[in-house]
């Protein structure tokens, strides 16, 4: 593997958001032509804000794309992160994962060492955000982990059915990848998944541009989709259940949670009772009947 490029730093120019900046860059490349970049959201690269305590990945500033604590690197800093590992409760020990879209890895890295018979593969579109890989204290590929870069939609279309767990949270600038909104890519998830499987997709931004994603998904997988507003974050989580027979003790689940929030250290039994709420309500199935 060739060495990974040294990170170019200068002081942020953004007054909300002190520290320093770092940057894919050649040492003698031009700050002040890069702050000016920076500051006018011409730059076109994702990028990384360090204040000291904590580490964030943009493509803007309009938008964060991770974020971790330096001093607890492992730990998922930011709400929807942690709520996409209600995924444990149905499946405590996922043989084997894969997640479409790397980001600051905060994700894998909390799968790394709660899951330690889990293998999983990553997979990223853009080869600056792999780039990144150190900044954010990912350990190398090993026997249990994998990052390739590649597209994800094209990459599950020829993967070996089975993975217990995919998980999706694939941003730019733009936002999700129309490859990864269709109705194809949900065929394809069914398909790759285990009878039991699950799929768990990060929808940022309003939740009426993902109509068409949330009724794809209700075809797919036969109804059995709960989406899942997160609050703090302004997210929506959408989860869909491969096996037919599925259908939730929620008190069961509740006393799950409990087992797990000592073992992961998050709030599993609030997520648990908000998960359970957005299925009662019917959330996914009224927002695709709402916006047809």
């Amino acid at each position: 593997m060739p060495p990974r490029p040294a990170l170019f730093e200068l002081p942020s120019p953004f007054i909300t958001e002190p520290g320093r900046v770092l940057l894919l860059e050649p040492p003698d490349a031009d700050p002040d032509t890069l702050r000016a970049a920076l500051l006018d959201e011409q730059y076109d690269r994702p990028f990384v804000i360090d204040d000291g305590e904590h580490r964030a990945l943009y493509f803007s500033l309009r938008l964060i794309q991770s974020a971790m604590r330096t001093r607890t690197p492992n730990v998922l800093a930011l709400r929807y992160t942690q709520m996409m590992m209600l995924f444990v409760l149905f499946i405590p020990r996922p043989r084997r994962m894969a997640l479409i879209g790397l980001g600051g890895g905060s994700i894998v890295k909390a799968c790394r060492q709660h899951l330690p018979g889990t293998e999983l593969t990553v997979i990223e579109l853009d080869p600056d955000v792999i780039a990144f890989r150190d900044a954010f204290m990912l350990p190398p590929d090993d026997a249990r982990l994998s990052i390739h870069q590649g597209d994800g939609a094209a990459w599950l279309e020829t993967a070996p059915p089975g993975i217990d767990v995919l998980l999706v949270d694939a941003f730019n600038g733009a936002g999700l990848a129309p490859s990864l909104a269709d109705a194809r890519f949900l065929d394809d998830a069914a398909a790759r998944l285990a009878r039991r499987g699950m799929l768990v997709i990060n929808l940022a931004g309003d939740i009426g541009q993902y109509a068409g994603l949330i009724s794809a998904a209700l075809s797919a997988f036969d109804d059995r989709v709960i989406v899942l507003p997160i609050r703090d974050d302004g997210n929506h989580l959408l989860f869909a259940f491969n096996d037919p027979a599925f259908r939730p003790d929620w008190r069961r689940l509740q006393q799950q949670a409990h087992a797990a929030q000592a073992r992961y250290g998050l709030d599993f039994p609030a997520f648990a009772e908000a998960l359970a709420q957005a299925a009662r309500l019917r959330l996914a199935q009224r927002e695709a009947a709402a916006r047809r």
